[in-house]
């Protein structure tokens, strides 16, 4: 049964940069990124803090660079000015959408959005803002998973929510394997031990040291951002217990 008000007050989003490119998977898809904004400005209505952290996948992925050829720390920049962009267009959307934004980068370029200042963050939450931190961590070699569980933790999250292209987390590739298998909880220590792919186990273990819970769920169905948010059971729950 769903609750009759959120059972979060302080959210962190993290969406893929594939998802902003829709169907394709590149580029953005501004009908995916509009219906997305009216979501989230539903659970910010309804009271939640919410911070989101975008992938920049969709534009240019620094690993993928680096298995090119490239250097893995400029590769690694390049990716960061992706989420910049993804975060540009995502603020456009939910300022459309009728929702107070502020657009906080770790790599500092004052002339489009705010630096990321842990407080300034916080302050901007509590009065009902969307805050998009882009940047990632503003280093090399740490992934935009990493990155959110870094200010989930900074921040002071409930829950790391972490909307996808697929509905949970499976023991195996549900795209390559009929019989795999969708778990509805998991700890921490298995997700490590099965090399899961949920998050990066730099990601993983930020998240386990510092008590973050972890929900899996797919974006493609409408309402799955809200009904977890009011608690429904969709996707799959990363905790210390199963």
């Amino acid at each position: 049964m769903t609750a009759n008000s959120p059972v979060f007050e302080r959210v962190l989003l993290k969406v893929s940069g594939e998802m902003l490119g829709g169907s394709a998977g590149s580029g953005i898809d501004i009908a995916t990124l509009d219906r997305f904004a009216r979501e989230i400005k539903t659970i910010i209505d309804s009271g939640v803090q919410t911070s989101l952290i975008i992938g920049g996948g969709n534009i240019f992925r620094g690993v993928a660079g680096a298995a090119s050829g490239m250097d893995r720390a400029g590769a690694d920049s390049m990716g960061m000015l992706a989420t910049v962009i993804n975060g540009l267009a995502l603020q456009d959307a939910l300022e459309r959408a009728g929702c107070v934004t502020r657009l906080m980068s770790a790599v500092r370029m004052p002339q489009i959005c705010e630096p990321y200042i842990r407080r300034r963050a916080l302050r901007h939450m509590e009065k009902g803002r969307a805050v998009i931190l882009a940047g990632g961590t503003g280093n090399p070699y740490f992934s935009t998973d990493t990155a959110a569980a870094l200010r989930g933790a900074e921040i002071g999250a409930d829950v790391i929510l972490k909307a996808t292209k697929v509905d949970g987390v499976y023991d195996k590739d549900p795209m390559k394997h009929d019989d795999a298998v969708k778990f509805d909880t998991v700890t921490y220590m298995e997700v490590l031990r099965r090399g899961l792919k949920v998050m990066d186990s730099t990601a993983i273990s930020l998240c386990m040291d510092n008590g973050i819970p972890i929900n899996i769920f797919s974006v493609q169905d409408e309402g799955n951002l809200l009904r977890v948010i009011y608690g429904e059971k969709v996707g799959t729950r990363v905790q210390v217990d199963p």
